[in-house]
């Protein structure tokens, strides 16, 4: 290991544990444009249609800074469904590991299912990451716009950061904060790691 502490993937071990610790992103509507119609969110189908969110590139610059692994972990069940081509999502993640530069892409490309163990709010994305590269998930944290992202992360045990875009849906279940964009994430995230 480098002496500056970095494990080479981006992150550095919390202090005698081993562990690196992770920042875990939702992709449509925290780091990209998400289509919002009838107060619901829809996930853009087309690489060309690709659209970074104001400060998603500087989130992932301060959440490195900090010395966390970044890990965007979303749901992609228009591919199953026949609605985009996997080659157009997977260009869409080859973008954000180059452009926003995070160190990881969860995607599951499946249909909820009773068996789906990775499809969020199921923990599987997040439990497969930290298995892979060693996270330490109560020391990470999670930052999404829906409840499925919110459940996720606390059933992996991360601390959860609800950015609500007014979508016409319920949380199920209480987020650890609530911010307005991912720049106020951050903004907590940094707060926290200097108290």
């Amino acid at each position: 290991m480098p002496p500056n502490g970095d494990d080479g993937r981006g992150g550095r071990p919390k202090a005698g544990t081993g562990l690196v610790r992770a920042i875990f992103l939702d992709r449509d509507g925290v780091l990209i444009r998400t289509d919002v119609r009838e107060g619901r969110p829809y996930a853009i189908r087309k690489s060309a249609d690709l659209e970074y969110l104001p400060g998603a590139r500087e989130a992932v610059q301060r959440a490195r800074e900090l010395g966390f692994l970044t890990v965007v972990v979303t749901n992609q069940p228009d591919v199953a469904r026949g609605l985009a081509d996997r080659s157009e999502v997977d260009a869409m993640h080859a973008q954000l590991t180059s452009a926003l530069g995070v160190d990881d892409v969860q995607a599951c490309f499946e249909i909820e299912g009773p068996d789906s163990r990775r499809y969020k709010p199921r923990p599987g994305m997040l439990l497969d990451a930290a298995e892979q590269f060693g996270i330490d998930l109560e020391e990470s944290y999670l930052i999404g716009d829906r409840w499925r992202d919110i459940d996720a992360g606390q059933a992996a045990g991360c601390f959860s950061i609800f950015i609500d875009c007014g979508y016409d849906e319920e949380l199920r279940q209480p987020p650890d904060a609530v911010v307005s964009d991912i720049t106020s994430a951050m903004d907590l995230i940094v707060g926290r790691e200097r108290d």
